[in-house]
């Protein structure tokens, strides 16, 4: 038996044995652990999960075991995620943390900052958010603004983010500062690390159509940062911002193999459901060619993206194809809502009120919401000329 056959076997024996049973069911929105100091962990078999997870690093399986993970090889991932889903199994966190900032600090940080934050990360002991657009700067994110003015050893922080997803919820923010002013607008920016809780931050939630938001304005007023918290060098951050947005655009690709929400549901099944069949099939000739076109986009989107990821793997993370797969999965993402919306009919058109199951209403207020996908994590706008620039090498 060869080392990866019997680290198979293994991994396959531990998740039988020490996932609670409640962790191998769907999990539902209220039960997905973000983790950080104001975790409630509704469902009690969900902070076992986590902490058996962590112990055994595979919150962040190929992290050095001194950070937190496992240290385990690209090839020993791949078979702890496939008996991962072969088992059935919840995620034991979600973290902005692991999916964005643990890459960059694992290639950036002083070791002394990757003692500090990694394993915390890892286990789910701070949860983390980001402070990079802001109200005048969104698409040009290298105009912003907010200034970090280093006395004595402190960075004295004053301005303002924006669309700053789950600053409500968050201990630390990882956050692009203006240290040069003087400075071409990509030279004199920096990135640095602060607790949420300290003196002169404040919070303010921003409602969108869909009812409710992730997001956030947050304004700094006055804020001191330990010079130490200072990651990279100064006024080099904005190579770190560009590599964290390749982390993020990955992530957000996933929304694309419909990784979330009602998009779990089968179109297929509910179009049968609520339209009618006939001989079996979808009664509707033109709604079952809209469905089978998105199951195959959606099957060769996944096919490119599995591939993709696996070649990254190989190398040094996510470069600029991540933009490619951010692009076209929000795009699918929105298309997959508007066929839910189509197949719902007139029951997905529902806000509040009788007449309507809470998978009905939830599901126009997810399709309200997938029309940010194309704004949020850098617009498609820019994705394309990312594409256009660094994937297929047009001239300017």
């Amino acid at each position: 038996m060869s080392d990866l056959e019997a680290f198979r076997e293994e991994a396959r024996a531990w998740l039988e044995s020490n996932g609670p049973t409640s962790m191998h069911l769907p999990i539902p929105e209220s039960e997905v652990v973000w983790g950080g100091r104001q975790e409630a962990f509704s469902n009690p078999d969900s902070r076992v999960w986590l902490e058996r997870v962590s112990e055994q690093g595979w919150t962040v399986p190929t992290w050095p075991k001194e950070y937190g993970g496992a240290g385990l090889s690209k090839a020993e991932e791949r078979v702890l995620t496939e008996e991962w889903r072969r088992a059935r199994c919840r995620p034991a966190l979600m973290s902005f943390g692991i999916s964005m900032l643990g890459p960059v600090l694992l290639e950036y940080a002083s070791e002394e900052q990757k003692r500090e934050h990694l394993p915390k990360i890892a286990r789910g002991e701070i949860r983390w958010c980001q402070g990079y657009s802001e109200p005048d700067f969104g698409s040009d994110l290298a105009g912003l603004q907010t200034k970090a003015v280093l006395v004595d050893d402190e960075y004295v922080v004053n301005g303002q983010k924006i669309w700053t997803s789950y600053a409500d919820k968050s201990d630390w923010i990882f956050c692009l500062v203006r240290t040069d002013p003087a400075a071409s607008k990509h030279d004199g920016i920096s990135f640095l690390l602060f607790d949420m809780a300290s003196p002169g931050v404040s919070v303010a939630p921003i409602q969108l159509i869909s009812g409710s938001s992730p997001f956030s304005q947050t304004f700094f007023e006055d804020v001191r940062v330990p010079k130490a918290n200072l990651v990279g060098t100064l006024n080099g951050g904005w190579t770190i911002a560009k590599r964290l947005l390749q982390h993020e655009r990955a992530m957000i690709s996933q929304m694309g193999l419909g990784l979330a929400g009602s998009s779990n549901q089968s179109i297929d099944a509910l179009a049968k459901e609520y339209v009618g069949t006939e001989n079996g099939q979808i009664e509707d000739s033109i709604l079952r060619d809209r469905i089978a076109q998105h199951m195959m986009d959606n099957e060769c989107y996944g096919t490119s993206l599995r591939r993709s990821m696996e070649e990254a793997k190989a190398g040094q993370g996510p470069g600029a194809a991540s933009s490619m797969f951010k692009f076209y999965g929000t795009e699918l993402n929105k298309q997959r809502y508007e066929l839910l919306v189509s197949v719902l009919g007139t029951q997905g058109l529902g806000w509040e009120g009788e007449g309507f199951s809470e998978h009905e209403l939830k599901t126009t207020r997810e399709w309200l919401r997938s029309k940010g996908n194309s704004i949020e994590g850098g617009t498609s706008e820019i994705q394309l000329n990312i594409i256009a620039k660094r994937v297929l090498g047009l001239p300017d």
